[in-house]
């Protein structure tokens, strides 16, 4: 595709800013580009005016339908479709769109996870138009971005929280930029660029694992000879079908607005990375949930599927989402940048530090923002960060805040130039610090890259977490400043206290080795390893007064997130639990049985001939299968038993712990009885296609 082909179709399917300034009249466009800066209502004749435009557009574009698109707390997006079609008297249709049916959608509240919020016989909800992210369509639907709440106003969503952090730490750093003199800073955006890896697999391949079908996951399976030990993988030249497939999403997602930049093989076999542009934080959230519908539709018509599962393979590197997030002004500067001297520039400083004094207070909500029962399973493997939260800053930065907190005067360090010893390559700026990619938390320049997000979650808690408890941070330093005579060295006894209080949180060292675990003990971290350990501290009072403190999220809406997370968690581990009975129930242990009664019947044959013939491999193999066999039997049953034990209890946060301790635990002793007959029975006789086949057949 050509350069001007790339730019024609870039935003071709949005309902962007240039359409709306080339369709809406001058006021209308004014107004409208006013409410959303100043984060007003819009007026229902401007609404009017916006929706005719934009159903005009729409079915210019062969859109014969509209939806709210919003996206409820099951992880993905939900849509209502309506068409524009309205009766006339003639026994005709007219298409039709208003300002009312722009603003207001009504989908029923009480069949999406609501924590209690909304009962059956309570069913009203309202999705309401989110003007600050662009309408679009797709699938010949106008898709209207929707907040999601219920009757009495609770958020029911990921979008309307996120927007409130937004705003809440919008307003605490605008006051933090004009105590420091940067007066003409009218607005301050959080902006994000999400990671996103993926294993793609072959369809036919998939359609025969149960596990994978109904769980993401496969639930057995043996290693294949070769793994990911080679690194051959990781920036490999892309197979041809994984190539097209990935031209292909780039086309896709350009035509939706995505900034699709980055792409790439990834360590382990079959997986992959795209990686987009940086954009405000709430259509950073959008469109994420937007790549991952693209990645599954546009994988189906390569003859693949696209698994975004945290951990699809067990044996190698599972899939995450790296969450990059920054401070802009609308002035263009970035509150994260250091400048050339980051020792004399306070709006760095106070910045830096704001976020190590939120990320040590607040290491419970960052871990509670990645607690999923699939991220279990990566997170702490020698993948994927520990589940300890800790900071990367770098030795640079780590020792100018040494230098601070003792009060002694450091010059900044310059970048140095770096030469590889071959005169034609040409030299190079050395960054000021190196990377740790052990690090959960680790800044990388001009942002702080967070690692722990699963590849299948939403960006939208994490950031709401990032948001809310940075502008928390803020507001005890702009608290701060505007009481001090000297505001300059105000920000340095900010920095120093802040150091001095929370430098724990400051590692930068390996994440992986053995020994961390320990010295973070020994450093007072918090070392929550599963979703039923992090979640119940999101409703601690600390947790819930300092959300209430920022409008962020009520104390009955904190309540509810904690118990549709936890019944998440268990409903998961049912499905599981469920499909591996069913696996082994149906398909392996009569796998097995058959492969022995063939082995049975060689040993009879033997002795039909000769008693004298040696059947000393058969008969080991066959005892080896059989004490397998009959592991995998046993377990099979006490599971069942262990899962409706697990049914019964009704507390939800019991009913997590019950299937985490005990549902799990059998389900991975099932797991290494089958996988070490996997490694037995040939392959004519297993029933499921191995991890060589899906790993490396695509």
């Amino acid at each position: 595709m050509s350069k001007k082909n790339i730019c024609e179709i870039f935003g071709s399917n949005v309902f962007n800013d240039s359409v709306m300034r080339e369709r809406l009249p001058e006021d209308t466009y004014a107004a409208l580009k006013s409410a959303i800066k100043e984060g007003k209502g819009i007026d229902r004749s401007i609404a009017n005016t916006v929706a005719s435009a934009m159903k005009d557009w729409a079915i210019e574009k062969g859109a014969t339908h509209f939806t709210h698109w919003f996206q409820p707390l099951t992880g993905i997006t939900a849509e209502k479709h309506d068409s524009f079609i309205a009766p006339t008297d003639d026994g005709h249709i007219i298409m039709e769109f208003s300002g009312k049916e722009l603003i207001k959608g009504e989908p029923d509240a009480s069949s999406f996870p609501s924590g209690g919020l909304r009962a059956t016989f309570e069913a009203r909800g309202y999705t309401a138009w989110d003007p600050s992210s662009y309408a679009f369509v797709k699938d010949d639907t106008l898709c209207i971005p929707t907040a999601f709440c219920s009757y009495l106003g609770e958020a029911l969503d990921q979008k309307t929280p996120l927007l409130r952090s937004m705003e809440a730490v919008e307003k605490q750093a605008l006051r933090i930029v004009h105590l420091l003199g940067l007066k003409d800073v009218k607005r301050v955006e959080t902006t994000v660029g999400p990671e996103q890896e993926y294993f793609l697999v072959d369809k036919e391949m998939y359609l025969a694992r149960p596990d994978l079908m109904f769980c993401g996951r496969t639930l057995i399976g043996a290693m294949p000879p070769k793994g990911q030990e080679m690194d051959d993988h990781y920036f490999g030249v892309l197979k041809p079908r994984v190539a097209s497939f990935m031209r292909e999403l780039d086309n896709e997602l350009w035509k939706l607005g995505v900034l699709a930049k980055t792409e790439h093989n990834e360590a382990a076999p079959a997986q992959h990375e795209l990686a987009p542009i940086f954009t405000t934080t709430n259509i950073a959230a959008d469109h994420n949930q937007l790549t991952m519908e693209m990645m599954k539709k546009v994988a189906d018509k390569h003859g693949l599927v696209c698994l975004l599962h945290e951990k699809p393979f067990d044996g190698v590197n599972g899939s995450g989402k790296h969450n990059n997030w920054s401070l802009t002004t609308d002035t263009g500067i970035n509150l994260l940048s250091p400048g050339k001297k980051p020792a004399e520039n306070p709006i760095f400083l106070i910045t830096l530090a704001a976020v190590i004094a939120a990320v040590d207070k607040h290491q419970d909500l960052l871990r509670i923002s990645v607690a999923t029962a699939g991220n279990d399973h990566r997170l702490g493997a020698n993948e994927a960060p520990p589940a300890i939260i800790s900071m990367f800053l770098g030795d640079e930065l780590t020792d100018m805040l040494t230098a601070i907190e003792k009060g002694v005067h450091r010059d900044d360090a310059q970048k140095v130039n770096m030469t590889v010893g071959a005169e034609v390559i040409p030299c190079i700026k050395k960054d000021n610090t190196d990377r740790n990619r052990t690090s959960p938390f680790a800044f990388t320049g001009n942002k702080f890259e967070f690692r722990m997000l699963g590849s299948a979650s939403s960006i939208s808690d994490t950031n709401v977490m990032m948001n809310t408890m940075v502008a928390d941070t803020f507001l005890e330093f702009a608290d701060r400043l505007e009481k001090a005579d000297d505001v300059t060295a105000e920000v340095f006894a900010i920095v120093r206290d802040t150091v001095k209080n929370h430098k724990r949180i400051i590692f930068n060292g390996d994440g992986y080795s053995d020994c961390w675990k320990n010295e973070a003990a020994a450093r007072g971290l918090l070392n929550l390893e599963s979703t039923v350990d992090a979640v119940p501290h999101l409703a601690d009072e600390e947790n819930i007064a300092m959300f209430k403190r920022h409008k962020v999220l009520s104390k009955t809406e904190i309540n509810s997130r904690v118990e549709i997370v936890l019944e998440n968690y268990s409903k998961v581990l049912h499905i599981e639990a469920l499909t591996l009975i069913d696996m082994m129930s149906r398909e392996v242990i009569p796998a097995i049985m058959e492969y022995n009664d063939i082995l049975c019947g060689l040993v009879n044959n033997k002795n039909a001939v000769d008693a004298s013939l040696d059947a000393s491999v058969e008969l080991e193999l066959i005892a080896r299968l059989s004490a397998a066999n009959r592991e995998i039997y046993r377990l099979t049953a006490e599971l069942k038993n262990s899962v409706a034990a697990a049914e019964r209890e009704e507390d939800v946060i019991d009913k997590a712990v019950y299937y985490h301790d005990t549902v799990l635990k059998i389900m991975n002793d099932i797991r290494k009885y089958a996988d070490s007959a996997e490694a037995v029975v040939p392959k004519d006789y297993w029933p499921y296609p191995s991890y060589g086949d899906l790993l490396f057949k695509v």
